[in-house]
């Protein structure tokens, strides 16, 4: 194997804490590697330093002779003068002119201009180059070539960052959370590009199905050590829990054997041997063994939420509009405790807006938003949590309450709460503005179940969390009696949480999908492949192309009876749903006979395969309602 990069001894703090120190480890050609910690622990300072965007307190670091290396940043810094153009061609300033000439030329139909600037091109090879530059840039929905980065909102300029590494083909791609800002149709895209390109891979990123997908190695970097696993996520998550369970086994076993030591060591003679003083060497050595127990508390969220009344929220006949722009049309729904949904949609289709609807932050156009008494709303916005200048982490939860109440009705005085969350009390006087981005979530969302709500909207709430943390909100989400709206592209975040879907198509159209985010997908792959083929169809047999059609000619409306089976699928797929985690709920409980389990398990193989076929058609006929 070619090396590209060795890390060796790293060291790095700032002030009097140590991010890390001794971390080592190596990267060859072809690897697609993805580094895994805390947050806190210091992936964005190693991809910095790695990047030569930062220096190192002690350690090596040696790249392969003439290796290009491409880094995106969390935070890319741009120069916002130049316009998209400018920023993504890094070829000679005389390809990236006659590309833009060729441009112009097609734009303004000038036959004259295309005729030089295509003679240009053909002397300068620069076809190949335009074409890879415009498909990387049409996948991440960037197509106004001369806008000045200055006038983009935060995700475009981080699509336009992304862009640029790409566009550089590097040998080593550096990627630090590189789908925060993408739809889930870019990030679809850009796993499958990585997992095709033929740069070496190294990558931060909280996304679980990315992980699994694009990554043949993941780095942990935990309590300052480093652990390889050569295979993807899900071979991850399998030995990492082998490895916790053997070192827990070890300590177990060194603490017994440390007993009988301690107790020869006080009956231990004055005069010692040599025999002694080697076993005397031993106990020292069991002694940092002993101690050396996993110390980091999992987090455990549990948070009393307000009592919530029948009523929850009706919308009716919602409207909204921005100018020219159709965000939600004529949007009726009438929530009901404890359904957990998740929003889907391209960016810009209305999804922000929707929450700020429902939560009256903005009015509609027209409709009606009833908001029972007793909801009260918990918001996790994008923007992350607001704070003053020199605010400490104590302060912002001091301002909201001195005591929490928990799920099972225990109180918990803040300081003790935040140390629950990971907040050990030797942070509570750090100032906000020292937290990393991720302790910055996972502080804003302790400040946002603080309030106790009973209604949650979690915008974007994966950003910036590490997958431990993750992990826990999963958890809690599944068991919180209230109502739940999440708005994220994390894929296995949503199936892990979501109910149902609603699936924001644009012009204002919502519908209602009854499943998860990996079902709607495979139905979309569906309903995709069944129009390339009717279309391939068409191409093949033109004699077709005069006579009516089914898909020439749509239908208008349901009749009676498909309106009447609509209904009862909308009934029967509530049903199996209600079976489904019935059966689920006992074969978990530990109290079925063989038979029974072999029995209620072959029944829930049968609700899968009918909820698939009764989801299907009720989305067939939903797309006439």
């Amino acid at each position: 194997m070619i090396s590209y990069l060795q890390v060796e001894n790293l060291k790095k703090s700032f002030g009097d804490l140590l991010l890390f120190e001794g971390i080592t480890f190596g990267i060859d050609k072809d690897q697609k590697v993805a580094l895994i910690a805390k947050n806190g622990i210091g992936k964005t300072s190693l991809l910095n330093i790695i990047a030569d965007k930062d220096s190192q307190d002690d350690g090596k670091i040696t790249f392969k002779r003439g290796l290009k290396v491409g880094y995106l940043e969390q935070n890319p810094p741009l120069n916002l003068k130049n316009t998209i153009i400018d920023e993504v061609f890094h070829s000679s300033e005389e390809v990236k002119n006659a590309i833009l000439e060729y441009n112009k030329a097609l734009e303004n139909d000038d036959k004259d201009l295309l005729a030089t600037s295509i003679e240009k091109m053909d002397h300068l090879q620069a076809w190949d180059y335009e074409v890879k530059v415009k498909q990387i840039l049409s996948k991440l929905k960037i197509d106004k070539y001369n806008q000045q980065l200055s006038t983009l909102s935060g995700g475009e300029k981080k699509r336009v960052a992304l862009a640029s590494v790409l566009i550089e083909e590097p040998d080593l791609l550096l990627l630090d959370e590189p789908t925060n800002h993408l739809d889930l149709e870019m990030i679809e895209w850009l796993e499958k590009y990585l997992k095709n390109t033929k740069s070496t891979l190294l990558m931060v990123t909280h996304d679980r199905y990315f992980l699994d997908r694009v990554c043949n190695e993941i780095i942990e970097m935990d309590n300052s050590f480093i652990y390889s696993y050569k295979g993807n996520y899900s071979y991850f998550v399998k030995k990492r829990e082998e490895r916790l369970h053997n070192e827990e086994a070890l300590v177990e076993k060194a603490k017994n054997t440390l007993r009988k030591e301690e107790d020869w060591m006080r009956r231990m003679p004055k005069a010692r041997s040599t025999k002694a003083k080697y076993r005397i060497d031993n106990y020292f050595q069991l002694k940092d063994v002993a101690a050396g127990g996993r110390h980091d508390e999992e987090m455990r969220v549990s948070v009393q939420s307000s009592r919530m009344g029948k009523k929850i929220i009706e919308v009716k006949n919602l409207n909204k509009k921005f100018d020219e722009l159709t965000v939600l049309k004529d949007f009726s729904y009438n929530f009901t405790r404890g359904e957990k949904i998740g929003i889907v949609g391209d960016n810009g289709s209305g999804k922000t807006t929707f929450l700020n609807l429902i939560t009256e932050k903005i009015s509609a156009d027209s409709g009606t938003v009833d908001v029972g008494q007793t909801i009260v709303f918990g918001h996790y916005k994008q923007e992350g949590i607001k704070y003053k200048e020199n605010q400490r982490v104590i302060d912002i939860v001091q301002e909201i309450a001195e005591v929490v109440t928990l799920g099972n009705g225990r109180q918990m005085g803040v300081k003790e709460f935040l140390n629950f969350f990971l907040f050990p009390y030797d942070m509570h006087y750090t100032p906000i503005s020292k937290l990393s981005g991720g302790e910055k979530r996972r502080l804003y969302l302790v400040t946002v179940l603080m309030r106790k709500p009973n209604f949650l909207i979690l915008d974007e709430p994966t950003n910036d969390l590490d997958i431990m943390t993750l992990a826990v909100l999963e958890e809690y989400l599944s068991t919180f009696d209230g109502c739940v709206i999440v708005v994220s592209h994390d894929r296995f975040f949503m199936d892990q949480v979501v109910d149902h879907l609603f699936v924001f198509r644009g012009n204002g159209i919502v519908k209602d999908f009854p499943g998860s985010y990996t079902h709607y997908r495979k139905w979309l792959t569906k309903i995709e492949k069944e129009a390339k083929k009717e279309l391939a169809l068409k191409k093949e047999l033109p004699g077709l192309a005069g006579e009516k059609t089914k898909s020439d000619n749509p239908k208008i409306k349901l009749s009676f009876k498909e309106k009447r089976e609509y209904e009862q699928l909308e009934t029967d797929i509530a049903n199996l749903e209600s079976e489904k985690e019935s059966l689920e709920t006992e074969i978990n409980s530990g109290n079925l006979s063989n038979d029974d389990l072999i029995q209620k398990s072959n029944r829930i193989g049968e609700i899968i395969k009918l909820l698939d076929e009764k989801s299907d058609r009720w989305l067939e006929l939903g797309e006439f309602m």
